[in-house]
């Protein structure tokens, strides 16, 4: 079935930042005018708006198949690149619905800059868009889901832990996790801004049952990073995320030779060869789907012996939905990020919802990613 379209379109929601602060993709408070500012942690932008790239192939017979790509600053760069240099690509090409051809359809893109150095970064989540599509339509083409094409049993639900608290102070932080206890989650990540001891108190507060992970958002201090992991250490941390430069792997090799909290790496990363040399030290990997797409994060899953949760930021449901199906299919995954601003944001868009009960996401059922738009999405896509 020839692929007749390709279209990309950048997204950009307003939102509440003050209520989404110490949440995914609004970690801090900023500092700034415009759009884009600065975070007060370290230097790092981040929109106060919710940004992404939406993709859509259709077919000669117009079935079509949605992907996303990780966008959450300057989404047009993105869907630049799959309107210019990957629609050329795949146009015209006869889809054969596969999971070979999809993988090889990721190298044809991959070639249109490989020799120009542009192997990584905004090229390769313009890719990831599209490859999450190609799933969607590959999966509605065999009508079945996509987790189903990936795995031979697939699970049916997968726990979700919660990302990020609100809350002015830490007993409000710790309140705002309780109640997400009370609803049967058992993990709660706690993101690090300026004060340590803030972590610590909040942690300290958490029902006995909860346990926490931290997210660093790579900006733990090198002289101090290791005594204050050990405070992880101390509280039986389910792991650190994210705690240095991204670049550093000295550091890394050194902090997590240091403690026993494991390291969780993976989102600054978009393929298994940029994540490779981090693996040995890694104890839970975090591929991003909409940096990695459907295929690189379950090349990355088959790839280590280890323990794998995909990182889930800002995202509508496409990029949501694949998180899901690829929880659903790699067998050492058994947990998916939930963050409660971004999956009410992403569901406003949905005629049916992306479905959290209790302690559990249910996989889509329906074939492909298993989303249906409803009539909101017109507003947002011309």
């Amino acid at each position: 079935m020839r692929i007749t379209k390709l279209t990309a379109i950048p997204v950009r929601l307003p939102r509440d930042f003050a209520n989404a602060q110490g949440t995914a993709g609004s970690p801090t408070s900023l500092t700034g005018e415009g759009n884009y500012r600065w975070s007060t942690a370290y230097p790092v932008l981040y929109s106060v708006n919710f940004e992404t790239a939406l993709v859509r192939v259709e077919l000669e017979d117009g079935t079509v198949g949605w992907g996303e790509a990780q966008a959450p600053l300057a989404p047009e760069v993105s869907c630049a690149i799959v309107e210019h240099l990957l629609r050329p690509a795949i146009v015209g090409v006869d889809f054969e619905g596969t999971p070979a051809h999809i993988a090889a359809l990721g190298d044809r893109m991959f070639a249109t800059m490989r020799v120009r150095g542009q192997n990584g970064g905004f090229m390769i989540d313009a890719m990831s868009g599209v490859d999450i599509a190609l799933w969607d339509l590959a999966g509605k083409m065999a009508a079945k889901p996509v987790c189903e094409l990936l795995a031979a049993a697939p699970k049916r639900t997968i726990p979700a832990y919660l990302s990020g608290t609100s809350g002015a102070t830490p007993a409000d932080r710790a309140a705002f996790a309780a109640r997400y206890a009370d609803e049967g989650l058992s993990l709660v990540k706690l993101y690090y801004e300026t004060e340590w001891a803030d972590i610590l108190a909040v942690a300290d507060r958490l029902p006995s049952h909860m346990r926490f992970a931290v997210d660093a958002l790579w900006h733990m201090p090198p002289a101090e990073a290791i005594p204050m992991a050990r405070e992880l250490d101390a509280r039986n941390a389910r792991w650190l995320e994210c705690p240095l430069y991204p670049e550093e792997l000295a550091a890394h090799e050194q902090l997590a030779s240091s403690i026993k909290t494991p390291l969780a790496l993976g989102e600054s990363y978009r393929s298994l060869r940029e994540l490779a040399p981090f693996l040995p030290i890694t104890g839970v990997a975090q591929p991003d789907l909409g940096r990695c797409g459907i295929t690189g994060s379950m090349e990355i899953a088959n790839a280590f012996a280890g323990e794998v949760v995909p990182h889930l930021s800002i995202a509508m449901g496409p990029q949501i939905a694949a998180a899901l199906h690829f929880a659903a299919a790699a067998d050492n995954c058994n947990l998916c990020e939930f963050n409660p601003n971004v999956l009410s944001t992403a569901n406003a868009f949905l005629a049916e919802p992306l479905v959290r009960e209790g302690s559990h996401y249910q996989i889509p059922s329906l074939p492909g990613l298993g989303i249906v738009w409803n009539e909101r999405l017109h507003g947002i896509v011309c």
